[in-house]
């Protein structure tokens, strides 16, 4: 019987962990190429652990049984699995990756799998730390040395075979310190081992029906895991087998042609809506991917390569035009969205359309535009950005006003990531303690926001949240931001304290003990000189406002 000859049946079960990787291990359940790769970080991997062990809930799998066949993954974490037996159905994991991956990888890891430094391999070799008094924190950990762990290190991938267990509780009967006291120990790791072979997962099991009704299913469902990004759900509806690569696959290697310029990687997400927009869509944030997808079916993949070409003038408009150094500063997802789809329809704009362009970029930066920004607004956006490509003309600006001076650093606010772009060109080569100079741009690329050092830390003092109280600087071992410039030689200080915009007069408060004075009164200099910058592109704003640092973007 075909899959469309009957509707598609929901089955929630209970099941054993056993019981669920036992079909990944012999094929018959699979990851759909469709699929975000694996993108957890160590961290959650340990906390998964952690919540099954206490027993609490890490969300329902779901899964799609059918006779359909998808091009799906040939390695699990990093493991290989089989191909799927002919003639019997395939169930394919529509929403649970990230957690199958993690219980599969580590619980059936072979003994010999590999072990290193590198974390490709350490991250898929957790460890329960047996004889952890503290019980409310994560008794799992990593372990990163190439040396072997300590004996009460009771390795995960030991916990659901009986002779694997015997044999870590062999060794630590061996190795264990003169201190540890191994029937105690062994005892600990059984009721751990227990507590995850008894663990109940939920699954919602759909059986039958097409892939649009599995992933109709999903878009419905509320689910606690990684969530199907719409380019996913997208690729999958206009899945074809035998066909060419997904979308996904292709929207994942655009996104790695754009990190590898050195602009870091951009918003997939955006860059979906982009492709989108391209095919002429103009509901590009619809929640209905299956009415969406049943759209566009025929035109997506052609619009990935028109969007490719439009993506790369975009970025290099932020870049060279605009002067936003990295993609993680861009302010809104939209905005990248709207400026690949003009130059789509605009891929060589005119030195004013390149202005209005600039300035409706700052403004809406600015002002918080695109802050909660609903469907119907987008719409409008993009209608008008369209337009704008193919009539030029002026943005409908007037009423966007500038947010003031942000009170705190905090790249979640995109009036935060504005400021940070006009700092970094209006400051782009900064001096060191030793007038050595640096590029900060390429400090901020290493090191994220931990480049941004306080030059005051007080506990309690309201200030020290300000962007004014963070540099980009360098010190020596043990010196901190404030030591280091009172003690700047006599010969570089004027020099040093211009390349981060410090008043001599902040300065002087700061040697006086005056912590606050050296903040508002660099505060004052960069707003001045900020707000300066605005009333290029006719925004003005008050220097001497101060307002809350809104966060508005993921």
């Amino acid at each position: 019987m075909a899959a469309e000859d009957y509707e598609i049946d929901v089955r929630p079960e209970i099941m054993l962990m056993e019981q669920v990787l036992e079909p990944l291990m012999s094929g018959a359940l699979r990851i759909p190429k469709f699929q975000r790769p694996f993108v957890w970080r160590p961290e959650q991997m340990l906390d998964l652990f952690d919540s099954i062990e206490r027993g609490y809930p890490i969300g329902s799998l779901l899964i799609w049984e059918t006779y359909e066949k998808l091009a799906s993954l040939d390695r699990i974490g990093d493991l290989e699995v089989p191909e799927a037996r002919p003639g019997l159905p395939v169930s394919y994991v529509l929403d649970g990756h990230q957690r199958l991956s993690t219980l599969f990888a580590t619980l059936r890891r072979p003994v010999d799998a590999p072990r290193s430094t590198e974390q490709r391999d350490w991250m898929w070799w957790p460890y329960r730390v047996l004889g952890d008094a503290d019980e409310g924190a994560n008794r799992y950990r990593h372990w990163r040395s190439s040396n072997p762990p300590p004996a009460n290190y009771l390795p995960v991938r030991s916990v659901l075979r009986t002779r694997d267990f015997l044999s870590y509780a062999r060794d630590l009967a061996r190795d264990a310190s003169a201190e540890m006291d191994v029937d105690r120990l062994t005892s600990e790791g059984e009721v751990v081992a227990q507590r995850i072979k008894s663990y109940k997962l939920a699954v919602v099991r759909l059986v039958g029906g097409e892939l649009k009704d599995a992933v109709e299913v999903f878009s419905r469902v509320n689910s606690t895991g990684q969530p199907m990004r719409p380019a996913q759900m997208v690729s999958a509806l206009t899945y074809q087998a035998g066909g060419r690569e997904s979308l996904a696959d292709r929207l994942d290697g655009l996104l790695e042609q754009v990190a590898d310029t050195g602009f870091g990687e951009v918003s997939a997400d955006a860059v979906f809506r982009a492709v989108l927009a391209v095919t002429g869509e103009e509901n590009v944030q619809e929640a209905r991917w299956d009415v969406l997808a049943r759209r566009v079916k025929d035109s997506v993949q052609e619009a990935v390569d028109d969007t490719e070409e439009a993506l790369i003038r975009a970025v290099a408009f932020l870049r060279e035009t605009v002067r936003v150094p990295l993609a993680r500063l861009v302010p809104y997802d939209a905005q990248l969205m709207l400026l690949t789809t003009f130059f789509h329809g605009c891929p060589n704009p005119t030195p004013s359309q390149r202005h209005e362009l600039t300035r409706w970029f700052w403004t809406t930066s600015w002002s918080g535009y695109f802050a909660g920004a609903n469907s119907t607004q987008v719409k409008q956006d993009l209608i008008e950005m369209k337009k704008f490509a193919r009539d030029g003309g002026k943005f409908s600006l007037i009423d966007e006003r500038p947010r003031p001076f942000p009170d705190r650093f905090d790249l979640r606010s995109a009036r935060v990531r504005a400021f940070i772009i006009w700092e970094l060109a209006a400051f782009p080569q900064r001096l060191t303690v030793t007038g050595e100079q640096i590029s900060a741009v390429d400090v901020l690329a290493r090191g994220a926001t931990s480049a941004y050092r306080h030059v005051v830390n007080k506990a309690g003092m309201a200030a020290a949240s300000s962007p004014a109280n963070r540099l980009i600087m360098p010190t020596p071992p043990r010196v901190s931001l404030k030591r280091a410039l009172l003690n700047l030689p006599d010969s570089i200080r004027a020099d040093v304290l211009a390349s981060h915009g410090i008043p001599p007069l902040a300065l002087q408060r700061l040697a006086v003990g005056n912590d606050e004075g050296f903040i508002e009164t660099r505060r004052a200099t960069l707003a001045e000189r900020e707000a300066a910058f605005m009333a290029n592109f006719g925004v003005y704003a008050s220097p001497d406002a101060i307002g809350e640092a809104d966060i508005d973007t993921t």
